[in-house]
């Protein structure tokens, strides 16, 4: 996947991220953890940062969740690609998305 900020904004990309998962789980997601299942987002500028801060925030104080959101905001750093067996993971198993 490639992001395309002319098709979709960072604002929106955090909006989707927040509704699809449990920010409140540290290193796990689903039935899954460990430290490479942690939740985070990524930055690429400062702009960036501040708004992924924001929503972080934002979203703290909504009340939707009792227990603290451990989602860490960090800079982007090297990408590597995931395992082949990896790729279209949910969709390999079967499934249209992951629940938590």
């Amino acid at each position: 996947m490639t992001y395309d900020p002319k098709r979709v904004t960072y604002d929106q990309l955090l909006e989707i991220f927040w509704k699809n998962h449990d920010p409140t789980t540290l290193n796990r997601q689903g039935p899954d953890h460990g430290s490479q299942y942690r939740s985070a987002v990524f930055f690429h500028n400062a702009e960036q940062e501040k708004a992924a801060k924001a929503s972080k925030e934002k979203l703290a104080k909504s009340g939707q969740y009792e227990r603290p959101i451990v989602t860490e905001i960090v800079p982007a750093t090297e990408f590597w690609r995931a395992e082949e067996y990896h790729q279209q993971y949910l969709a390999k198993k079967g499934l249209s998305h992951c629940k938590f």
